[in-house]
């Protein structure tokens, strides 16, 4: 054991929080995720040491999945750790039921997750008890999934979360250094029941496999988390490669890449940009065999084909020479409406179920003319066939199909572009134009319609 008295412990923690306040200078708050164990009673304890400097600034937040019938109990007993250490606290009730697909702990941690960054801002730091243990049981975990470099670099210390900061400060603690520093300091924590159910991967490991390992290898849990930011640093260089070559692919829309340019990399690097480009348009990953399909069948079709590869949370098509990412496409009932109305001279947004967010933006030298909307409502409506439209910059109407067709509209899409209707007459489409009629000019204000969320 490397600590051995709590003051080394404490002396660790307060040069972390030192130099994490160094690199993260807009840090202002710190929040640490309570959940009233040992870990997380350990780590809240230590950061109200004189030596952290927090006092004015730390809370504590605990998640009520609601999943067990203590987890009330287990709230008060955070709220009643917290009054005594003089510590702000915050409970919140979460809904953790898994979706199709998705493991009871996926969906428990999600649903953590997405409360917690609802909770932090640009000033607010959230530190979770992560441990040496923990960092060495998720690199073992992705190991026997076939992860490859950036699973295997298991949790980084410090990632983005919402607007702030996900913080894992005890990375480099093991559980027996943690529980030692709890037995000195006589703290009282909750035991979940849960955790000794060995049904669940984590906990089979924890309590079958790894004593067995430290048995024959006492630092396999050290080694494991150093392999664990070995492998963090290679996932960092596959990356920088992936920028530079996702720069030379990327089409003007983010979600899409040019396949002429693609296929002039090597499989690795097409394999390689391909994954960090899912990961920056924040998609789940396809596993091996579901990227392998996605690159040799969109890529290999012929041009005039549509070929569509699916994997859970993600789907990617081609059109023509480009090749596009998306979350899965939503049933969509083409005879929908939706009435939109100003208020006091403001167009609020307005929702479309499974298609995204409407918004009308000023601006001027386009856009529809303000007089048009004036005292206005719209209505919004889909494409059915046989509409008639005459864009600005064009002498004469055609068939909305051929001018969608013309603008290279990916067909998916197509029927989902929102049209804007007055009583019968078609003002803008959006995503490929304003009536002529009813465009702003040069030096004219305008409202713009832009759709947030389509795929």
């Amino acid at each position: 054991m490397r600590f051995t008295d709590q003051k080394s412990f404490i002396d660790l923690m307060a040069r972390q929080v030192r130099e994490f306040q160094t690199t993260h200078p807009t840090i202002r708050q710190w929040t640490v995720a309570y959940s009233g164990g040992m870990d997380s009673h350990a780590l809240l304890h230590v950061l109200t040491s004189p030596e952290m400097g927090l006092a004015r600034t730390l809370r504590a937040v605990y998640v009520d999945h609601g999943l067990q019938s203590a987890s009330t109990a287990w709230g008060e007993h955070c709220a009643r750790v917290c009054r005594e250490l003089g510590v702000p606290f915050r409970s919140l009730k979460v809904d953790a039921r898994a979706i199709a697909g998705e493991s009871p702990e996926a969906a428990a941690r999600r649903a953590r997750y997405a409360a917690f960054s609802a909770q932090i801002d640009t000033a607010t730091a959230l530190l979770t008890a992560h441990h040496c243990d923990d960092q060495a049981e998720t690199l073992l975990l992705q190991l026997l999934r076939g992860a490859g470099p950036h699973g295997l670099a298991a949790m980084p210390s410090a990632a983005r979360l919402g607007q702030g900061w996900l913080w894992r400060p005890l990375l480099e603690v093991s559980r027996v250094e943690l529980l030692t520093y709890a037995h000195q300091h006589h703290l009282r924590w909750v035991e979940d029941g849960s955790n000794t159910d060995t049904d669940f991967d984590r906990n089979y490991l924890r309590s079958r496999v790894f004593p067995l390992l430290q048995e024959r290898w006492p630092s396999v849990s050290r080694n494991l988390s150093r392999s664990a930011r070995l492998c963090a640093e290679a996932a960092d260089g596959l990356d920088s490669t992936a920028g530079a070559d996702l720069a030379q692919v990327i089409t003007e829309r983010p979600d899409a890449l040019h396949l002429p340019r693609l296929i002039k990399l090597s499989d690795l690097r097409q394999r390689n940009v391909v994954r960090y480009w899912l990961r920056q348009l924040g998609l789940p990953m396809p596993d091996h065999r579901q990227l392998r399909h996605l690159l040799h069948d969109l890529i290999s079709a012929r041009e005039d084909r549509q070929p569509c590869v699916r994997w859970p949370g993600g789907e990617a098509r081609r059109y023509r020479q480009t090749l596009y990412a998306m979350p899965p496409l939503t049933h969509h009932q083409p005879d929908r409406r939706f009435i939109w109305r100003a208020v006091r001279g403001n167009w609020p947004p307005l929702d479309l179920p499974g298609i995204g967010q409407l918004r009308l933006q000023q601006r001027v030298g386009g856009g529809l003319r303000f007089a048009v909307l004036a005292d206005l409502s719209l209505t919004v409506r889909f494409r059915v066939g046989s509409e008639r439209f005459r864009p600005a910059g064009r002498r004469h109407s055609q068939e909305l199909k051929k001018l969608l067709q013309d603008a290279q509209i990916p067909p998916w899409q197509r029927d989902r572009l929102p049209l804007l209707y007055h009583q019968h007459e078609l003002l803008a489409v959006v995503g490929l134009g304003i009536a002529a009629e009813h465009r702003a000019g040069v030096a004219e204000k305008g409202w713009e319609p832009v759709l947030i969320g389509l795929s």
